[in-house]
């Protein structure tokens, strides 16, 4: 999947016939330098290796400095290349690769599509949300950052969070001047094709199968030694080999709205007079804060429920405390099968011991859930289990471990049918 030796874009490669540059000849590309960064990135990233020598070079002066396409092609600039130092080229390969890795270019199109952003404006904003994904955690230890990296900071965001948070949070100002020649990193980080791509029928470029088995053998690396990779890194390793579930779409959006409904903003601040202050002059009245939901998490631990299962509840649970921003005061985690746990407070998913192994009744899993008044709870289940008849006063999300419709069995019971979860909870299957 790798080749050094790449072919020219139309007539930026030409020099004097026969071979030797006349006096006007067109600086080449120094490909030495190049690839000698290319190791470099390689030395300080050992685990990006498969990706960054899967990388096909092609030449040309119509990119400001180095951009990659969705087919894995890294376009390049000789001028680029000549003025940079090895170990920030090293840097800007790393970033690159980062792109197509991370999918931005899928996830630029699907995001597109949903919020209706169809503007050359609104995929440079994709683009330079996507540069904060990468760059706020990508250098350092070896890896030089390059001059005029686009960082969250700099545009007043917070760290840690993915392009499609970033691109709710800013919009395009005065400061692009100053940094103009990084917000161009080709179709590979946005979606948006260019006038230089060879497109889906050029030469050297990877199919989608080829593309999924570089990610694949690079998450490969990054879990098998976690310890070397930044915080950013082990959670895309993490999401390769366990794709985010559609339901996970569902339980951001209780979240959203438990934060949201009434009763929402408990906490009272001075950071923010209240606009009633106004009416009163002299007195400094507090106002309203919003404070991420409590969440409830109830996981099944009955005998009919698997390792792999179990396994994989874990993992929601770790999906959770990001929802509520990696705050695990907010999330207490309860193990239950006829009688119910607490596990408080969540420190890492890693660490949750999940205790029973018994008959189940997730009635008891409810009303201890229940007794932290929790925002949202959220079971985790096979579904095999009597629900409690009442409506909770909070809202409820069920995720259901797949199971037969027909010829379940409670327990010992052959004849047992388990009920749906009730009308008043948002169901859906874990994949």
């Amino acid at each position: 999947m790798s080749a050094d030796t790449s072919v020219g874009v139309g007539a930026e490669t030409g020099g004097a016939e026969g071979g030797t540059p006349g006096p006007s000849a067109p600086l080449a590309l120094d490909r030495e330098k190049l690839f000698a960064a290319r190791l470099h990135a390689v030395k300080v990233r050992p685990y990006l290796a498969t990706a960054l020598f899967a990388l096909h070079v092609v030449e040309s002066r119509r990119v400001p400095t180095m951009a990659v396409d969705r087919h894995w092609r890294c376009y390049v600039s000789p001028h680029f290349v000549a003025r940079t130092p090895v170990e920030e080229l090293a840097g800007v390969w790393v970033h690159e690769v980062a792109h197509l890795l991370r999918d931005h270019h899928g996830r630029g199109d699907r995001v597109a599509k949903q919020r209706g952003l169809t503007g050359a404006g609104d995929r440079l904003r994709m683009n330079i949300a996507a540069d904060c994904e990468i760059n706020d955690d990508v250098y350092g230890d070896g890896l030089a950052q390059p001059e005029g990296a686009v960082l969250p900071k700099l545009l007043g965001l917070s760290e840690g969070e993915l392009m499609e948070d970033y691109l709710r949070q800013f919009r395009l100002g005065p400061w692009l001047d100053d940094m103009a020649a990084w917000l161009d990193c080709g179709s590979g980080a946005d979606g948006l094709e260019r006038e230089w791509d060879l497109g889906p029928d050029g030469a050297h470029g990877l199919s989608e199968q080829e593309q999924d088995e570089v990610r694949f053998r690079v998450a490969q690396g990054i879990t098998g030694r976690p310890g070397d990779a930044p915080k950013g890194w082990r959670r895309w390793a993490e999401e390769v080999f366990h794709p985010p579930q559609p339901w996970r779409e569902l339980l951001g959006a209780a979240l959203r709205s438990a934060a949201s409904g009434s009763g929402g903003g408990t906490d009272h601040t001075y950071g923010r007079p209240s606009r009633r202050s106004v009416a009163l002059p002299g007195i400094v009245l507090p106002s309203l804060r919003r404070t991420p939901p409590r969440v409830a998490v109830v996981i099944d631990t009955s005998g009919s429920v698997s390792d792999t299962e179990l396994g994989s509840a874990l993992l929601e649970v770790t999906a959770i405390s990001r929802a509520v921003g990696g705050r695990s005061d907010l999330v207490t985690v309860l193990s239950c099968d006829a009688a119910a746990r607490i596990v408080d407070p969540l420190c890492t998913a890693e660490g949750i011991p999940l205790l029973g192994g018994g008959g189940t009744d997730l009635r008891t899993g409810f009303a201890a859930a229940l007794r932290t008044r929790p925002d949202v709870v959220v079971v985790l289940t096979d579904g095999q289990t009597p629900w409690p008849e009442a409506r909770p006063y909070c809202r409820t999300v069920v995720g259901l471990f797949p199971r037969p419709r027909t010829g379940s069995s409670y327990e010992n019971d052959p004849d047992y049918r388990p009920d749906r979860p009730p009308d008043w909870a948002r169901v859906v299957e874990i994949g």
